[in-house]
């Protein structure tokens, strides 16, 4: 009875990995469709222009307070009044299309800087090359899919989350992970993430333009400093 009982546990354990490493190199749901190259091209085109705007919004409002008059240092005849109400502050909303045209494009440039890397190139600790990526907004969460490869297989890895931002840095915090189509507990994987956004802190700098970034309604809402 022993050996037989053992002999099920062996098979069930057999079957239980057979079933994650199919789960693990299973391509799972797509969080968004794919673009055409020509939507590509309009939708990071809209993706700059909007960046562009923001940019400019901020310069006004840097030049404008630098050329708002003084208060004088004498007293003054009559009871001073309330100063007038600060105008809002401009922000930018971006389409998970956009967003993910621009990321589209910059990955094609990052492949392209990489094509002629020999088997004797150093390529330092750098982040593990992507193939493939999508972004969708969903209400305030943002969900990503990224194509690598890991152990020489191609492996999708999806990560949702709350993008924020903090003291001038874009911070995340995610609320599922999968590789494949296999959940992986977010309790195993968050100590691990925030170490690497940490390590990797001088990516996630906003631009000396942007005050803060949030996604919400599904957009990702940018805000003039």
């Amino acid at each position: 009875m022993k050996f037989k009982l053992d002999r099920i546990i062996s098979i069930a354990t057999l079957i239980a990995s057979l079933v994650a490493i199919i789960l693990v190199l299973k391509k799972p749901v797509p969080v968004a469709p794919h673009q055409t190259p020509a939507a590509i091209a309009a939708n990071a085109q809209s993706f700059d222009q909007k960046l562009e705007q923001l940019q400019q919004a901020s310069q006004r409002a840097t030049r404008e307070t630098l050329q708002a008059p003084q208060p004088q240092s004498a007293e003054p005849a009559v009871a001073p009044t309330a100063p007038p109400a600060a105008p809002p502050k401009s922000e930018v909303r971006l389409s998970s299309d956009e967003v993910g045209a621009a990321l589209a494009q910059a990955l094609g440039a990052t492949a392209g800087s990489t094509a002629n890397l020999s088997p004797d190139s150093n390529i330092g600790s750098e982040a593990p090359t992507l193939k493939d990526q999508q972004v969708s907004f969903d209400g305030d969460v943002v969900h990503g899919q990224f194509l690598t490869e890991i152990a020489g297989k191609d492996v999708w890895v999806t990560v949702s989350g709350h993008l924020a931002s903090k003291d001038g840095y874009a911070t995340f915090d995610p609320t599922e992970f999968k590789v494949g189509d296999f959940d992986v507990p977010i309790s195993l994987v968050n100590p691990a993430l925030q170490k690497k956004l940490a390590e990797q802190r001088d990516r996630l700098k906003l631009p000396d333009y942007v005050g803060g970034v949030k996604v919400e309604n599904g957009e990702l809402v940018m805000q003039q400093k």
